[in-house]
């Protein structure tokens, strides 16, 4: 009896059959996700000091769109759509904005560790941010774009983060080129300069300590459609580039040389990712303060689902990233009596700390 080898039509045909189920699995995990994010929006606007009953949300929302719901009280008005909506679609942003980069950071270095805060893009927008409450312009406003105010403090914030990574680049181009290994090494060299500033500004000036460090930890409380505007470009800029580098993002992923053997220009690939990443990571950070661990869990997350491609895992990244920082806002605001808030950075990092001692564990089994 003669052993029958499939026929390479065949072969093809369960190769295409395969290709279309996970087509069809990445697809349905995104709509669900997408369905999570709205539900999670509304939800929010549930939870807070002010119980809001579910029927004048409802009347909030039909309100907004122009339908003639029940009565609502102004004030319960103001609660869901001007506090709690906004701040709502302002972390879900920022969110997408700190995942995508992260996983950006994390191919282009090809290190699982790799986030904002690795190329000193964080750490350079705290530093612009902190210099501009160190010299009494947070309050200030810059200026105001359909009746929406803003102000100095997320603009010298997102200043501080380009900054930083022109520096980066400079100090890396100087050294032996835009290399990766070169890259970290002069991140790290650039985030400890600026931490290093952040610490001078706070011993020069005691009074404005307390309000460097708050920021520092970063928070969602008081920000409103000023700061959603300000997001706003930078996040639909930098996702486009992004998006559209993605195919070049799976070849540096390879590295260098084989990224050349496949047709791209590494050097030119890698710059103008990193400038859409840090568009991304540095405009969340102007606007929400420094919030850690998103850039660097959920991109481990999404992989999982989505394997190592970049298009599928940025769009899961990205939409997962959103709907955690959601859910770390509302346990921010909600978490403490009296209308106290903890700050957005803090619970990011409580849940980020137990999930990698997770991972670590589970890596320390495999190689075991």
């Amino acid at each position: 009896m003669s052993d029958s080898l499939p026929s390479p039509l065949s072969a093809a045909e369960a190769l295409h059959a395969a290709e279309r189920g996970r087509a069809l699995r990445l697809t349905g995990g995104a709509g669900l996700l997408l369905a999570a994010a709205v539900a999670s929006l509304l939800a929010a606007c549930l939870i807070g000091p002010l119980p809001v009953p579910a029927d004048d949300v409802l009347a909030a929302l039909l309100d907004l769109t122009g339908r003639e719901g029940a009565a609502l009280d102004p004030v319960r008005r103001t609660v869901v759509l001007e506090l709690r909506l906004l701040r709502g679609l302002l972390a879900f942003c920022v969110g997408t904005a700190l995942a995508v980069a992260g996983c950006v950071f994390q191919g282009i270095l090809r290190n699982p560790l790799a986030d904002a805060f690795t190329l000193g893009v964080s750490t350079g927008a705290a530093c612009g941010a902190s210099l501009a409450i160190f010299c009494g312009l947070a309050a200030r406003t810059a200026f105001t774009v359909l009746g929406l105010r803003i102000g100095l403090l997320p603009l010298a914030g997102l200043a501080g983060a380009l900054t930083a990574l022109a520096a980066v680049l400079l100090l890396a181009r100087a050294a032996r080129g835009p290399g990766r290994e070169t890259m970290v090494l002069a991140g790290i060299i650039t985030a400890t300069f600026l931490s290093a500033c952040i610490a001078l500004l706070k011993a020069l000036d005691e009074e404005s300590t307390a309000s460097i460090v708050f920021w520092l930890m970063g928070s969602l409380q008081g920000r409103g459609g000023g700061h959603l505007a300000l997001l706003l470009p930078y996040l639909v800029l930098g996702l486009a580039l992004v998006w559209l580098r993605a195919r070049d993002l799976d070849a540096l992923s390879l590295g260098s040389l084989q990224a050349r053997l496949l047709g791209v220009d590494a050097t030119r690939a890698r710059l103008r990712l990193l400038v859409a990443a840090s568009l991304l990571a540095g405009a969340a950070v102007a606007v929400s303060g420094v919030v850690g661990f998103v850039g660097l869990v959920v991109p481990h997350l999404a992989r999982r689902f989505t394997g190592a491609e970049h298009r599928p895992l940025l769009l899961v990244s990205g939409l997962l990233g959103g709907l955690l920082l959601v859910w770390a806002d509302v346990l921010a605001r909600s978490a403490l009596p009296g209308g106290l808030e903890l700050p957005l950075g803090v619970v990011t990092a409580l849940l980020g700390g137990p999930f990698f001692c997770m991972v670590l564990l589970r890596s320390r089994r495999g190689t075991a």
